[in-house]
């Protein structure tokens, strides 16, 4: 019987040890840590069996059958109350152990909280310093990896402007922050329109409309896009442009390559149609319409109060010069396409990398070209027409030029001027006896246009003979500017050195402006009242910082345009530019 119960637990305890011994009356019963009740069931007939000597000699492993009733009785009591100890001790353990993992739980829920508002704050924040203007990143770590992956200069650009494109589709572009120019202390009237400040970008940057709205936000009050030309165009052969980093400074002779009017035109119109659908008025030509004619209330160029767009149009490389009627076509054209969606045309007769091209500022063609281009301009589709400007060399600098081209501008009734574009000539490097590295010093035998830091004294010079020039035929009626930018140093070479275009007063002429030589020598008739209103100037031409922009508004410039500033100083030299203007206007108010 005993047998039947061992081999009972064997099978219920294969993981223990069972062994019967040979010899009568001794059977080996390891005791495991649980033995069930059938094991513990007394048998029906016990006899107790005789010890023999083999067995005692195992007595400390072998159990005596006569005792194996004593022990199984013992642990069958005992295993009575096991499951109840068992159980409560199970019991306590689980709820030791899940009490320790709530406890993990809440602490790993706590670190991953304080990780994740970690790692929340840090890409707010990093996001907000990355997409302001104002952060030294744009400057000093953008723009040398641009220059050290793309040693192109041409190259960096397009992928910059790629960039800028992509970035303003989800809007991480670049902008100012803050609404600096709201306090109004860098406010100027221009065409009528009260700008926020009078900083401007120049006609290259954005070559075929592709980030107008990201270079706005980037906290100037003037744009230019293009230039244009009627049809498509290569430009000159690659490589173009070159960067002269010692002097900070450009060599380009792009050639006005251009994607052509009705590509620009394209992307200007669904521009002001998408501006039109997010403001309830749908998206179709009505809608268009009336936001050319201005009922949202802001420029139909800009599309943003306080600022104006510009697009820069120019003939196309293969059109003749001196085939004049040919050439008006060209501009007609581009006005025709463009003019509506834009609120300034800025005529370019002074690119250098065109050949011929500045042979048209001469005063007969320039002002048979400029009167074309003001009588298509007075035909748009619009309730407004857009302005037109033209842009001048800064080459042609003799006084013959300059009051050439002064006589054009009135007699064609253009409403102002560029003064300024690079230059054939090569300035003296900066500072005075300084040698450029012996690469710059081939650099700069390419041919092409120059800008940089150097040609900014010659900016200033020809803003103050344009401005005196063109002084002189307007009415004395007119009121003189008075804004912060003018400075006592300044005025008297410059009598209205800093303000704006303002209406004509009921003023009579002057004796000397109805005897001008200017006026006489043109066989034009004498142009209305109103178009006698004071000439508005665009200055550009070596201006990096605020203090040349204070000078050459001083000097009688509108508003300031920088471009290769924005090369070496990046997205956000616009607003460090306003920023200087500020610190200076403040400093002189304490003196």
């Amino acid at each position: 019987m005993v047998e039947v119960i061992a081999r009972a637990v064997l099978r219920s305890f294969g993981r223990h040890a069972v062994r019967l011994d040979r010899k009568p009356g001794v059977v080996q019963i390891p005791i495991p840590d649980s033995i069930p009740h059938a094991v513990t069931t007394k048998p029906e007939s016990y006899h107790a069996m005789p010890e023999t000597n083999d067995s005692k000699k195992e007595a400390t492993r072998n159990v005596p059958c006569k005792h194996a009733w004593s022990r199984q009785t013992n642990v069958r009591q005992n295993l009575h109350h096991a499951p109840l100890r068992f159980a409560s001790t199970a019991a306590a353990a689980a709820a030791s152990a899940a009490s320790a993992q709530d406890a993990l739980s809440l602490l790993t829920r706590i670190k991953n909280l304080l990780l994740g508002t970690t790692i929340g704050f840090t890409l707010i924040l990093g996001y907000y310093y990355v997409t302001d203007t104002r952060a030294s990143i744009h400057e000093w770590l953008v723009i040398p990896c641009l220059r050290y992956v793309y040693p192109d200069a041409e190259d960096a650009h397009e992928f910059g402007n790629r960039a800028l494109k992509a970035l303003g589709r989800f809007g991480l572009h670049p902008r100012e922050r803050g609404h600096l120019d709201a306090k109004g202390d860098l406010a100027i009237d221009v065409f009528g329109h009260m700008l926020d400040n009078p900083i401007g970008t120049s006609a290259g940057i954005d070559k075929h409309c592709d980030i107008p709205d990201q270079l706005l936000a980037a906290g100037p009050a003037v744009i230019e896009i293009g230039g244009a030309t009627p049809l498509p165009q290569e430009g000159n052969p690659k490589p173009r442009v070159w960067r002269i980093p010692s002097q900070r400074a450009l060599i380009n002779r792009y050639g006005l390559n251009s994607e052509g009017a009705d590509h620009v035109a394209m992307r200007l119109r669904q521009r002001v149609r998408e501006y039109a659908y997010h403001m309830g008025l749908g998206i179709d030509e009505e809608a268009e319409q009336r936001i050319l004619d201005g009922d949202a209330g802001v420029p139909p160029g800009s599309l943003q109060p306080g600022k104006l767009m510009a697009v820069q149009i120019a003939k196309n490389s293969w059109t003749a010069d001196e085939d004049i009627e040919a050439v008006k076509r060209d501009y007609v054209y581009c006005v025709d396409t463009l003019a509506r969606y834009v609120d300034i045309l800025e005529v370019n007769v002074s690119s250098p990398n065109t050949p011929g091209l500045r042979g048209l500022q001469k005063t007969e063609p320039l002002t048979d070209i400029l009167t074309a281009v003001v009588e298509a301009a007075r035909k748009v589709n619009r309730r407004t027409p857009p302005k037109v400007m033209v842009k001048v060399s800064p080459d042609e600098d003799s006084e013959v030029d300059v009051r050439g081209i002064c006589d054009a501008v009135w007699n064609s009734g253009v409403d102002g001027l560029v003064v300024g574009n690079t230059t054939k000539k090569r300035p003296d490097p900066i500072p005075n006896g300084y040698l450029p590295p012996a690469q710059e010093q081939r650099l700069l035998l390419e041919q092409g246009g120059y800008s940089g830091p150097q040609t900014f004294d010659r900016t200033v010079a020809l803003v103050k003979r344009y401005r005196r020039m063109l002084d002189e035929n307007s009415y004395t009626g007119i009121p003189e500017r008075t804004n912060s930018f003018s400075s006592s140093s300044s005025s008297a070479d410059t009598p209205s050195s800093s303000s704006n275009a303002t209406q004509p007063s009921a003023a009579s002429p002057s004796t000397d402006t109805a005897t001008s030589p200017s006026l006489a020598s043109t066989s034009n008739p004498p142009l209305a009242r109103a178009e006698r209103a004071r000439k508005v100037i665009f200055a550009t031409g070596g201006i990096t910082n605020g203090a040349q922009a204070l000078e050459v508004l001083a000097a009688g410039a509108d508003v300031a345009q920088v471009y290769t500033a924005l090369v070496y100083g990046g997205i956000g030299t616009i607003s460090k530019i306003k920023r200087e203007m500020r610190d200076e206007l403040k400093r002189r108010k304490k003196q």
